[in-house]
């Protein structure tokens, strides 16, 4: 028994070699890496893992009128690694060559039985364990229980009963132990292939917000040129062959090889790029007639063409084209993906409208300051964050962000609705929890049956404080409660509490004498503004543990 385990795992080390090359092979990252298999990814992962398994009953060593292998390694693992569809279609490669090709012994029909069994069984746990789970661990214990259970078979169905028997008792530990290790083994080897893949996403993350730092200024003050620089930025960034931005309709900006021919303000001449636009995915395409460009002598060989998006309407597209063929990797894909997202934040906002048309006005060119690249450098970088593990969010925040900035840039002087107002607060919170997690917990108590107008731009300034100024510093989890209480059917009282650091005296002098400059001048503005309209500012209170900042609003007649 002793002298089988090591020939087992003497052969499991030529298995583990072949495995670690196939890992290392660029053709093999780039189907491993996808988010889903296409049909003939599946074919050709259902070969490899298959003929994994076929070399583990080669390698194997005859005992009795059986064969001690490490059959089930390949297809066990294509099943947990890739699912169900390569842990069957592999078992049955594998075990099919076993019962036809290899039928060696009275234990051909159990092991072929089992190895099919394996891959279904690899299947089962892909669909049913977690990505970030070890899967590893769940290869090992699977690994002894199939082979415990091709050990039963084997006493069930050869004959004579004595000499599968004797088979059994020189096979089993063996066989447990090497395949249990060798699968665990080989999973380790592939898991590789996502965390690089993780890493890629990472890096590619970060790249799209230096980007998309260099391009913001061109998003806020749009000229005739603006996009033919973002288009720039992102081909000298990314080193792509060339770069387009199109609307629904036409070219916007074309940088880059082709420009001959892809003309902005021309009509969009590939049927890809209208393809995107109408069904909102995205297209890799690796060979020339894939994109299929009306001018014939078309330098542009592959491309990724993302959607970009406003809300859920597509307004058009980013295209990142190559000169030659297969040149679009997980790489290129993540890094389009993550700057479509972007990108189609900042057109939006620049829809919106611009932040300098504000300037005229100097109660809310005081409250515009807030709106800094600071503050949206770092939503524009939650939100990246949540786009490869939670696109859900992603966008929820991206609609966030819209809502915020939006109703920053569209309200003037004049009397909001208070429930209005309270969802550009609440878009700004949702930005600021996703920000800092359970850091950040806010309270909205409000009483039912308010309606009264109140200024634009008054709660969120002093919200903003309280999370800056107060629970941030702390360094711990901390709470902003929002108490909106009706006093009359034309008068309500707002208060806003912190339990965080706490605001100085001299602060909240500065604050009634209207002498706060910097980071201060968003709350004194709301008290100046109240005081003009009400006859009345804001009371803050330093308590035992945070702020208080309240104040009262009526209908206006």
């Amino acid at each position: 028994m002793i002298e089988l385990l090591k020939t087992l795992v003497n052969n499991l080390g030529y298995i583990i070699v072949i495995a670690f090359i196939v890992s290392k092979l660029n053709s093999f990252k780039k189907i491993m890496q996808k988010d889903s298999f296409t049909k003939l990814d599946l074919l050709i992962l259902s070969l490899i893992f298959g003929g994994f398994g076929i070399l583990g009953t080669y390698v194997g060593k005859e005992i009795n009128g059986a064969v001690a292998n490490t059959r089930i390694i390949g297809v066990m693992t294509g099943g947990i690694m890739c699912g169900p569809v390569v842990g069957v279609v592999g078992a049955l490669i594998a075990g099919i060559h076993r019962l036809a090709l290899y039928p060696v012994g009275i234990t051909a029909i159990p092991c072929s039985i089992a190895t099919i069994i394996s891959g279904i069984v690899g299947g089962i746990i892909y669909n049913n364990v977690e990505e970030g789970e070890k899967k590893w661990v769940y290869g090992f214990f699977s690994a002894m229980a199939m082979e415990s259970l091709e050990m039963i078979l084997i006493l069930i169905i050869s004959k004579p009963f004595t000499q599968a028997f004797s088979i059994v008792q020189k096979i089993y530990i063996p066989m447990l132990f090497a395949n249990a290790i060798g699968i665990a083994m080989v999973i380790l080897l592939i898991q590789n292939i996502y965390n690089e893949k993780e890493k890629i996403a990472a890096s590619q993350s970060k790249l799209a917000l230096q980007i998309a730092n260099k391009t913001l200024p061109y998003f806020r003050d749009t000229g005739e040129d603006s996009y033919d620089r973002i288009c720039n930025i992102i081909k000298n960034s990314i080193g792509a062959d060339a770069v387009s931005i199109t609307d629904r309709e036409c070219i916007l900006s074309h940088v880059g090889m082709g420009s001959d021919h892809h003309v902005k303000g021309a009509c969009i001449l590939t049927e890809a790029t209208k393809n995107v636009i109408d069904e909102g995915k995205m297209m890799v395409l690796n060979k020339a007639y894939e994109i299929n460009c009306e001018h014939n002598n078309c330098p542009l060989k592959s491309a990724v063409i993302a959607p970009l998006k406003e809300g859920d309407k597509i307004i058009g597209t980013l295209k990142i084209y190559y000169a030659k063929e297969n040149s679009v990797s997980y790489r290129n894909i993540n890094l389009a993906e993550g700057l479509s997202q972007i990108i189609s934040t900042q057109i939006e906002i620049s829809k919106v409208g611009k932040l300098k048309e504000m300037a005229n006005k100097a109660e809310i060119k005081a409250l515009q300051a807030q709106i800094n690249p600071h503050f949206l450098f770092n939503a524009l970088n939650t939100i990246s964050s949540f786009v490869r593990i939670n696109p859900d969010k992603a966008r929820e925040l991206i609609i966030s962000l819209s809502t915020y900035l939006r109703y920053n840039l569209e309200v003037g002087d004049e009397l909001v609705d208070m429930h209005k107002e309270l969802e550009q607060v609440k878009a700004y919170v949702e930005i600021e929890k996703a920000r800092f997690g359970d850091k950040l917990n806010v309270i909205y108590n409000v009483d039912d049956n308010i309606n009264i107008k109140i200024p634009s731009l008054i709660i969120q300034p002093i919200v903003e404080n309280s999370i800056k100024h107060g629970i941030l510093p702390t360094g711990k989890r901390g709470n902003v409660k929002i108490n909106i209480k009706s006093l009359t059917q034309e008068e309500c009282e707002i208060c806003i509490e912190d339990d965080g650091v706490g605001i100085s005296e001299e602060i909240i002098n500065n604050v009634y004498e209207g002498k706060c400059s910097g980071n201060k001048i968003g709350i004194s503005n709301v008290n100046n503004r109240l005081k003009i309209l009400y006859g009345q500012g804001l009371k803050i209170k330093r308590k035992d543990k945070g702020t208080s900042t309240s104040f009262i609003v009526r209908n206006k007649r």
